[in-house]
């Protein structure tokens, strides 16, 4: 299985593309994709849209894992984040791509074994998981890898549990 985690963002849309054959997950690439407050956002969200696209097409995903928004007290990064992680979904949608959603404590918890993780440990933990020789940055990139191990976890798990049904 092929997964793509984003973590979206406006100004820094984290990508990260993980395979997996059974329990063992690999991070195949990753990146981030960067726009700034001065251009329109018309353009930001269609850069966002369309590197996304480029590594849908370049890596072959069939999953998608993203992170789910965190509405704290800033509602204006908020919606920011909303529209960014729109157009993720979009570029997913339109690939055929299956979405798997998570919070981002359920990821740290995937990934760390603790919702309170930072982003220190969640970085460490990528690395040792997907067996990389060097921390993946920027920690958006990272985060990206965090959101797919988490889906692979989660999709081994389902399908653990769905063997144990039939064989019952």
């Amino acid at each position: 299985m092929v997964i793509l985690g984003i973590d979206p963002g406006l100004a820094h849309t984290g990508w990260g593309v993980v395979e997996t054959r059974g329990p063992i997950c690999r991070a195949r690439a990753y990146g981030c994709v960067t726009t700034t407050a001065s251009e329109p956002i018309d353009l930001r969200l269609g850069r966002i849209y369309r590197k996304l696209r480029e590594v849908i097409e370049k890596y072959g995903p069939t999953e998608l894992a993203i992170e789910s928004i965190y509405f704290g007290e800033n509602t204006k990064s908020a919606i920011a984040t909303a529209q960014a992680r729109g157009a993720a979904i979009v570029a997913c949608s339109t690939a055929g791509l299956s979405v798997g959603e998570y919070t981002p404590m359920q990821i740290k918890q995937a990934v760390v074994g603790t919702g309170a993780a930072d982003k220190r440990q969640v970085m460490y933990m990528v690395r040792t998981v997907l067996e990389l020789d060097h921390e993946p940055r920027p920690d958006h990139a990272a985060d990206a890898l965090a959101a797919a191990v988490c889906h692979a976890n989660f999709t081994r798990t389902r399908s653990l549990e769905e063997a144990r049904r039939v064989i019952a």
